[in-house]
């Protein structure tokens, strides 16, 4: 399962709008946002690396902040160059993988209607939310708008959590497929709203999407204990272990 991430991930960047090959690197720069934790790198799986490459890398970067995301198996030997490098790290975060065997779709709580946002308002209106909750990876402006209805119309999936009269309440996205694979990503409940179940309802919503359209494996990372269990109730289940990691 490691690999196949780490491999999905790796084509993801690939197909950003300014990708960089940097020797055994992909940089998924995105020329549309500053957020590096949209612009970062990963390592190719089973390629060697050299502390000759992290200087390189590096040096891609530019003015940007360097800023690595990988699954740690399939790159055993990089974090120590890194450090040498003068790379921290951020965070590790164990990921969950979920199948459509696992899959459970919890119904969204009364009040709450979960729509595919398609206009300018309902895109701002999800982003908004997220933005909130998750700072500068989302912000609510035509780059925004732009970047996430790019993804849409390549495969990805925008779910937004409105109430009946008319306030946007959450949102969650997917990226666009690739190998059989799709990254559950920026579920986000506004503050009124939470403590009801919308979380695991949007979570559900995306998932149900990707599997409608052949993904194979849905998967993400959980932030901490609570995120953990809303997860777990839609069928996501911990199958690995991967790296944040940046250089000021």
């Amino acid at each position: 399962m490691d690999l196949r991430i780490q491999r999905a991930v790796v084509t993801t960047l690939h197909h950003r709008p300014n990708a960089v090959e940097c020797g055994p690197f992909v940089i998924g720069f995105d020329d549309s946002s500053d957020s590096p934790f949209i612009n970062y790198a990963t390592p190719v799986p089973g390629a060697e690396i050299t502390a000759a490459d992290v200087a390189a890398l590096v040096a891609a970067f530019g003015a940007r902040k360097p800023r690595l995301e990988y699954v740690v198996s399939c790159a055993p030997t990089l974090e120590k160059l890194l450090v040498e490098a003068g790379f921290a790290v951020e965070v590790r975060h164990e990921y969950l993988v979920c199948t459509p065997a696992t899959f459970a779709e919890p119904p969204a709580p009364d009040g709450f209607d979960l729509i595919e946002p398609i206009s300018d308002d309902e895109l701002n209106g999800m982003i908004a939310v997220q933005s909130a909750a998750f700072g500068d990876i989302y912000t609510p402006n035509p780059a925004e708008v732009g970047r996430q209805r790019r993804n849409q119309k390549r495969g990805g999936v925008l779910v937004a959590a409105r109430t009946t009269d008319g306030r946007y309440a959450g949102g969650g996205v997917a990226s666009v497929p690739a190998d059989g694979l799709s990254e559950v990503a920026g579920i986000a409940v506004g503050e009124p709203f939470r403590r009801r179940g919308l979380g695991a309802a949007i979570t559900a919503a995306v998932t149900r999407r990707l599997f409608d359209a052949g993904v194979e494996i849905a998967w993400l990372e959980a932030s901490g204990e609570d995120s953990w269990r809303v997860y777990e109730r839609v069928g996501f289940r911990p199958a690995g272990q991967r790296l944040y990691i940046s250089k000021s």
